[in-house]
């Protein structure tokens, strides 16, 4: 064995969450358990089926459970529980029905502007809704099994899984002084993980702020909002802020693309304005917004790849451009902003997903080497742990290879010249990629 070989090609599995989907596996047998639920329905054996369905549902770290879900099985009910973010949701099923509640805070100590807030909720939900008891506000859920199947209590499980912990998160942003209820389960992130994160954010900052006073004095809008829509695309990927940094961050950028009157220079300003103010947080309050849990769903709905490809295809048309006009500044780091804003804003499949996040590693080396992830580029010496990178390309795509015939690993076609050029040549490899049943 060539054992220089052997070092070159290991890699540091994740140990980190990133992004906003779940970070992990479904079950190999996934699609084998989502069958026979539906088989199950059909037979009226309502119980099995649901076991089946949660254990579709089960996600994996390193071949361990997660226990994401959990089952228990008395007197002929099927108690479970569904754990997402700040939200647990737990319940049980009968042969006639199921029922669902999840805890959101104490009512004696909701304000008058939180239980406000709960009714409009109630408007804008399609099968759970609020409701308070002598104790607690909770989300419900009560469903029929007459007609159940497995894509029939999917979507009804998913909103009060979803908007549980979304509203636990908004509430606790917006209400000062609101405590959240059934929170137990979260995990307290590591203090030097955290410290590896505000450092990151704070240089992140500054970086960018030193590179807008490079640009041209005339007609730099567009690379401003590339630079500083990139930032805010980048810290909620890499960083995974709960809470207030999650609530303002995304409602940012939403603003952002929803706010048709006004000028980009007007927008760009807000969008400096709230970085200058996370710069200015401290580490106390840095430090606040941050958690380890279990998830369940995804918030995203799956893209059709065509719309992913298309938005890249516009990207790298725009890099174009600026080269050929030879403003070279902001080239990298739209270059960054693609993949960002793909893991931002599509539901990708799980391929796709673990080959752009092999890229961010490669684009953003100094933060993943601070957390002990084996360093794939090299800044000072502008270099590619190359065999390291064609071995976990290969490894992401060789389990699917089986059910998309035409998959092929691209790690040789890759050009290593440069990290730009590097880059282009990942995204049109992304492109490429085959994803067609035979």
């Amino acid at each position: 064995m060539n054992w220089l070989n052997f070092f070159d090609n290991k890699t540091t599995p994740l140990k980190h969450p990133f992004g906003r989907g779940i970070n992990a596996k479904l079950s190999e047998n996934e699609e084998e358990l989502f069958n026979k639920s539906y088989e199950a329905f059909e037979s009226k054996d309502i119980l099995k089926a649901y076991e089946y369905f949660f254990k579709s549902l089960e996600n994996f770290t390193n071949e361990d459970s997660n226990q994401n879900i959990t089952t228990r099985l008395e007197n002929e009910k099927l108690y479970f529980e569904i754990f997402q973010g700040t939200a647990k949701v737990t319940g049980y099923i009968t042969q006639e029905h199921l029922y669902a509640e999840a805890i959101i805070t104490k009512t004696s100590s909701a304000s008058v502007a939180v239980k406000r807030h709960i009714l409009d909720r109630n408007y804008q939900l399609t099968y759970a809704y609020y409701f308070t008891d002598d104790e607690y506000i909770k989300l419900k859920l009560y469903h029929d099994n007459i007609t159940m199947n497995p894509h029939k209590i999917f979507f009804p499980l998913r909103e009060i899984t979803l908007n549980a912990d979304f509203d636990k998160e908004y509430m606790k942003s917006e209400f000062e002084g609101i405590v959240l209820e059934d929170i137990s389960h979260l995990e307290k992130l590591d203090s030097n993980e955290v410290q590896i994160k505000y450092d990151f954010m704070q240089n992140t900052i500054t970086e960018v702020e030193q590179k807008i006073k490079t640009l041209p004095s005339n007609d730099n809008a567009g690379m401003q909002a590339f630079l500083l829509l990139n930032t805010l695309y980048m810290l909620d990927y890499l960083l995974v802020a709960k809470y207030n940094i999650y609530q303002k961050s995304s409602k940012k950028i939403q603003e952002y693309f929803t706010e048709e009157n006004s000028t980009m220079e007007s927008k760009n300003n807000e969008l400096r304005i709230y970085i200058d103010k996370l710069q200015a947080m401290s580490f106390e309050e840095f430090s606040s917004n941050f958690y380890n849990a279990k998830y369940t769903f995804n918030q995203t709905d799956k893209t059709p790849k065509e719309e992913m490809d298309n938005f890249i295809s516009e990207s790298l048309l725009k890099i174009r451009w600026y080269k050929n006009n030879r403003y070279t500044q902001v080239i990298s780091t739209i270059y960054k902003y693609i993949s960002f804003y793909v893991l931002y804003n599509y539901g990708l499949n799980l391929v796709v997903k673990e080959l752009l996040h092999t890229l961010v590693e490669i684009q953003n080396p100094i933060f993943f080497k601070d957390l002990g992830y084996t360093e794939l580029y090299n800044e000072k010496e502008e270099s590619f742990s190359k065999k390291t990178i064609i071995k976990r390309i290969e490894d992401i795509i060789q389990p699917h290879q089986d059910r998309y015939k035409l998959l092929e690993a691209f790690g040789e076609e890759l050009n290593f010249s440069s990290l730009n050029e590097f880059s282009n040549s990942f995204y049109l490899q992304i492109q490429n990629l085959n994803f067609e049943e035979i």
